[in-house]
């Protein structure tokens, strides 16, 4: 038999095997400035092709009429939304910095409350620590407050520079999605045809990635918004200064799971207590547990479902992590990699059970024989 019957790998393959891995690396460096910009795109095309798809079937022939106007509701719900709200953030953060500058929030006298009800038996811990004189607790946190706030308006100034890039990337964003709305069930064709993977693997892997996307959105960030909300209104309507940038951590906390908005309700409902005002202390601390506490456990499982969910441990890990790595966009990317990570090892073990099984079979008959 001659041997050109059945030739090897060509040379030329192996070239443009590399030539492929080598641009796919140079388009990736390229498109890195907008990696933000293209997962939100993304993301937001995931959440709104349902809306998209609907507006489809009322106007079949539209496509590009169909994605515009879920555009415009993107913009007019989301977008706009949150650079207002972000706008009165930075308000609220200067005007409590204020505050805080000019002696109105004296945390000298804030301390000797707190320590004057302290228990006989916890006094000495204190002392040990030095959390009883408040003179030099107020220096030293004004100096971290100084710290973080100067941290803050450094991080405000670059910002302000960097206003152009970030309207730059917003219209990337928002382009990119107009065509992944309008494109996407060709984008997802062609992403089975050249993906080098079966199509039910890739297609388990694609239908994993959309439910954590819309898990963590829906689940984690619309429960965030809400907690943060009703966290805003309590701290209204109990006269604490600055309710909305409490809210707004409030909402940011809740993110993590077992922690939560706790780590900012608890101390101030201690302050409460230690300050003479127990029946606020005991509103904050009921809608504390049983208001804000109850969303999460409520809306959750109505907005995910109780199969896409991962563990709190896996969500708060991989959070935290994402956070570490990528900032805000990590709140996305940890939990999508830690469920495509899940997934993946869920697909090897069920292509492997077939093979165990059929071995399993195998050597039965093999016995049987013998």
């Amino acid at each position: 038999m001659n041997c050109k019957d059945h030739p090897g790998p060509r040379v030329e393959d192996g070239f443009f095997l590399a030539f492929v891995l080598i641009i796919t690396v140079a388009f990736a460096l390229v498109i890195e400035p907008f990696f933000a910009a293209i997962l939100w795109a993304v993301v937001t095309a995931i959440l709104f092709t349902p809306y998209n798809q609907r507006l489809l079937a009322k106007m079949p022939r539209r496509r590009n009429g169909a994605a515009l106007i879920t555009l415009l509701c993107i913009t007019a719900l989301v977008i706009v939304p949150s650079i207002l709200l972000g706008l009165a953030l930075i308000r609220e953060i200067s005007a409590f910095y204020t505050r805080i500058q000019a002696g109105h929030v004296d945390f000298a006298l804030i301390f000797e409350q707190l320590q004057a009800r302290l228990p006989d038996w916890v006094r000495p811990y204190a002392d040990r620590f030095g959390l009883t004189d408040g003179t030099e607790m107020q220096a030293q946190l004004n100096n971290s407050l100084a710290g973080i706030f100067r941290t803050i308006a450094t991080q405000a100034v670059a910002i302000g520079q960097g206003a152009f890039s970030f309207v730059v990337a917003l219209g990337v964003m928002l382009y990119l999605t107009f065509f992944l709305l309008r494109d996407g069930e060709t984008l997802t064709a062609n992403l089975n045809r050249v993906t080098p993977l079966r199509p039910a693997q890739l297609a388990a892997l694609l239908e994993q990635f959309v439910k954590v996307v819309r898990a963590t959105i829906k689940g984690s960030v619309v429960v965030a918004i809400v907690q943060g909300l009703i966290g805003g209104i309590v701290f209204w309507a109990l006269s604490v200064e600055g309710a909305l940038l409490w809210g707004v951590l409030m909402g940011f906390f809740s993110l993590l799971p077992a922690i939560g908005t706790g780590l900012i309700w608890v101390p101030f409902a201690i302050y409460l207590f230690a300050t003479g005002a127990i029946l606020k202390g005991v509103i904050l601390v009921f809608c504390g547990l049983f208001v804000i506490g109850m969303v999460d456990n409520i809306l959750r499982p109505i907005l995910v479902g109780r199969d896409t969910r991962l563990p709190d441990y896996v969500v708060l890990i991989t959070t935290l992590g994402g956070i570490e790595l990528m900032g805000f966009s990590g709140i996305v990317i940890g939990p999508v990699i830690a469920a495509l990570f899940i997934a993946t090892w869920n697909i090897l073990a069920t292509m492997r059970e077939p093979r165990a099984h059929h071995e399993s079979a195998g050597e039965g008959t093999e016995s049987g024989t013998s």
